[in-house]
């Protein structure tokens, strides 16, 4: 059963649908959620409170959202795979997610900045203690580090730099097709262009270092080289 604060937290982002944030009232937001205002008040303080704490719960669902897709089964292709489809469909269904990962935040979107030094907090403990939202970099970053870990284990070993790139890649790819649908006809998902780059980045899936042995002139047949 979800408590309060979660049911309060579904009620303002669907309010978000249809409202801009400065007319999402508060006392709307508590009767949607079937609790009262004292109660939202006890969770969250205020609205500023309640922004900082929807912006917090869209960052951790995301990087939820991207733990579960890499513990997906299958090899390094299809759990990046996986995690550019969640990437994708996050952007898509989730407001909050899209300003996060783009920084095209607008009048319609709560964009809370930090609590001010000094200043008393309105709610003890943690709740109070919401940072700034991350920037697109950070977050893409704070995704990036998650995939490399759940990948850094895999048998055959990854060469740990050329995994980065790699995860990189997926996650951008992702954010493309999020943005810019492919055409009509083309899939419409990054599953298979993701597919595509893991195939032809074999230091990310072999361990053998770009740094490693002998050379030839030419590089590796198929290779691309990053810009």
């Amino acid at each position: 059963m979800p408590t309060a604060r979660e049911v309060l937290l579904d009620a303002a982002l669907s309010a978000l649908t249809t409202l801009p944030w400065t007319s999402v009232r508060m006392v709307d937001v508590a009767s949607a959620a079937g609790v009262s205002r004292q109660t939202l008040h006890n969770e969250f303080g205020g609205k500023d409170g309640l922004a900082r704490a929807l912006v917090r719960d869209a960052v951790d669902g995301y990087l939820a959202g991207v733990e579960r897709a890499l513990g997906t089964a299958g090899g390094t292709a299809d759990r990046l795979a996986a995690t550019a489809a969640w990437t994708v469909r996050a952007v898509r269904t989730n407001v909050l997610v899209k300003a996060l990962l783009t920084g095209c935040w607008n009048e319609r979107l709560p964009r809370p900045g930090p609590l001010v030094a000094g200043c008393p907090d309105p709610l003890p403990g943690p709740r109070s203690a919401d940072p700034a939202p991350p920037t697109p970099a950070e977050l893409l970053r704070r995704a990036g580090e998650r995939a490399v870990a759940a990948l850094d284990g895999e048998r055959p070993p990854h060469d740990p730099e050329a995994l980065a790139v790699t995860c990189e890649i997926a996650l951008r790819l992702a954010l493309s097709y999020a943005l810019v649908p492919a055409p009509s006809g083309a899939g419409g998902e990054p599953a298979p262009l993701v597919r595509h780059v893991v195939a032809r980045a074999p230091d990310a899936v072999s361990g053998t270092s770009p740094t490693a042995g002998a050379r030839s002139p030419r590089g590796s047949p198929g290779r691309s080289t990053p810009a």
